[in-house]
């Protein structure tokens, strides 16, 4: 995979617990065994398949966990996706009440939620659960007053729809996935993979979501925000690629990389240079570097035990405190937590059966 396409660390906005409000804070959320998700009339397949692809497929024979999966809907009978067929849910919105996880797909933009869903939904959160929307299902849970004060995310497309049709929340438009305490939404279609994946590691560790990543052969983690891959108006650009560039800069992290140490191997001006990566990775070098060297660190703290200082010297920072630094602002946590979370060492499952590999 070249280094255009490589995609790892999932670009992450994480609100910290607001004041007065108990239930955003992440301590109090237990670990996902039990998951509904709801559908209704308008149900996008692919976001539907996404949660049934990570947590209703049985992976025990390779000691993971085995979700307790339910679909269910408002009302009997079938449910018509947008695609044209149907499908049948076997449960209704009682089964909300007992799960740790609920999943609101994308279920059309102008879906609007009945009370009992609505009432079901904040059951949810206050008995402790997680919800989540994937893609466009973000207007859901607006609709059901779910993300007034929290911050959320949609498809690139639609956040200046629902920032302006909700003032109340807090549109970030530019990450895969945003959690907020017991509340996460997710950006378009793909980006619901990143969330779900978040979560399995949240409750089970780096090991677990690497295994069901690589099962669905996808990245356990994606580096890079919605920026790339909202649609530019088309300009000419010269024909030549900057993925031979963004290979030898991911073999060489540890180096003193510049701008201009860049350009010149692209054979180009420091401005072309500039405008070109903009054009093929949606953001600046500095910041891809700083992205690429983060999405490192977290490998090296979630594989091994180096020391901090010489986990940053690997990555190209000058110093552990520079490491700490930068890994806060865009993990929301600190290097060594990071690794107690996530480090590959067997974890407490709950009777999960996950296991080092």
């Amino acid at each position: 995979m070249s280094a255009s396409q490589q995609v790892r660390g999932p670009v992450v906005a994480v609100q910290a617990p607001s004041a007065g409000r108990a239930d955003s804070s992440r301590a109090t959320l237990r670990p996902i065994r039990s998951v509904a998700v709801v559908i209704d009339d308008g149900v996008a397949p692919f976001e539907f398949a996404t949660a049934c692809e990570v947590f209703a497929v049985d992976r025990t024979d390779a000691g993971l966990p085995a979700f307790d999966f339910a679909v269910c809907s408002p009302r009997p009978g079938p449910v018509r996706t947008s695609a044209g067929f149907e499908v049948i849910a076997p449960h209704r919105l009682d089964r909300l009440a007992g799960a740790d996880l609920v999943v609101v797909p994308a279920l059309g933009l102008g879906y609007q939620p009945g009370p009992e869903l609505v009432a079901a939904l904040h059951g949810a959160v206050a008995g402790g659960a997680t919800v989540i929307s994937l893609c466009t299902g973000a207007f859901v849970l607006a609709r059901a007053g779910l993300l007034d004060g929290r911050r959320a995310t949609s498809h690139w497309s639609h956040t200046d729809d629902l920032a302006a049709l909700f003032p109340a929340v807090d549109v970030v438009p530019d990450v895969l996935f945003v959690e907020d305490g017991p509340i996460a939404t997710s950006a378009g279609t793909a980006a619901g993979i990143d969330l779900c994946l978040h979560l399995v590691r949240r409750s089970y560790g780096s090991v677990a979501a690497n295994c069901i990543a690589r099962r669905m052969v996808v990245p356990p983690q994606r580096d890079g925000g919605q920026a790339q891959f909202v649609q530019s108006p088309l300009r000419p650009v010269e024909v030549a690629t900057l993925a031979p560039v963004l290979d030898w800069v991911l073999a060489h992290l540890d180096d003193d990389l510049s701008v201009a140490l860049l350009a010149r191997r692209a054979g180009m001006s420091e401005r072309t240079f500039a405008r070109r990566f903009r054009d093929e990775t949606g953001t600046t070098p500095h910041q891809w570097l700083l992205g690429q060297r983060i999405a490192l660190a977290e490998r090296l703290l979630e594989e091994g035990d180096l020391a901090i200082e010489a986990v940053a010297h690997r990555c190209g920072f000058a110093s552990a405190e520079m490491l700490r630094h930068h890994f806060r602002r865009l993990r929301s946590t600190a290097p060594r937590d990071y690794r107690r979370t996530f480090g590959h060492r067997p974890r407490d499952t709950a009777g999960a059966g996950v296991v080092s590999a």
